[in-house]
Parts: structure tokens; sequence; C-alpha cells
């Protein structure tokens, strides 16, 4: 399996008003560094898995709306506890969309797996991951 994997980054303010979260219950901001990975069985001709431009760009358009956003004003986000889970499974959804509709240029098809990390410190990340 190839995978091509690139970076960008968030910053978000949430609370999650759960009592198992303790002191996270209260309004707080978080910086994740988000990696998105996508999975291709086989390279192109010019032997790409996937165009990293592309990529970067793919990730950039689906983060642009939640950076320097409140997830718990976002319609979005209504009703759900914004863990780091819960904000990965959200951009995996979204970039799988932006793999249907070939966003990802001509070699969109050969995507069949996706992961996405949500990295909320040096010592913690979480992620979601799925085959498409």
């Amino acid at each position: 399996m190839f995978a091509v994997e690139v970076r960008d980054h968030i910053m978000i303010a949430h609370s999650l008003p759960r009592p198992v979260f303790g002191p996270a219950q209260g309004m707080h901001g978080a910086t994740f560094v988000v990696d998105a990975a996508f999975f291709t069985r086989d390279v192109d001709e010019d032997g790409l898995a996937v165009d990293i431009g592309a990529a970067m760009s793919a990730l950039g358009e689906v983060l642009k709306p939640l950076n320097y956003q409140n997830l718990d004003q976002l319609p979005t986000f209504a009703n759900k506890v914004t863990t780091t889970e819960v904000i990965a499974k959200y951009i995996f959804d979204q970039l799988a969309s932006a793999v249907s509709d070939k966003k990802l240029g001509p070699g969109s098809y050969r995507i069949c797996r996706l992961k996405v990390t949500l990295h909320e410190s040096h010592a913690a990340r979480g992620w979601y991951e799925a085959d498409l």
C-alpha cells in the first residue's frame, strides 16, 4: 500500500460539557496539528500515489471553515461533543467527499483508504481511519 500524508493545523475553541471531561467542560482553546494520509494500492505512470499539492489543497479547504472558530457555535457540530475523535471523523468525511468529487486530481479514483490524525499535543493524538 502506498500513502501520501500531508499536514496542516487548526486553532479552535470548544467546550466538552460532560462530567467525564473535568476542567475541559468549560470553554477552552486547542491547536490541533492535522495529518491526512491518502492510501492507494498502486502508483500512476508518473510514480505518484497522490498529488501532494492537491492533497494539501484539499486538507486546507476542509480545515478553513473550522480555523479560529468556536465549534460549539457551528451548526455542523450541533448536539455533538467535539472530542478529538469526533473532529477527526468530521475531517475524514469531508476529505472522503473531496476524493469522491475528484478534487485530488485524475488519480482520485485510486485512493482507497484515508487516515486523519489530530495531534492534541506532543503526547496525545487521536484519529479516524477507514476504507473508502
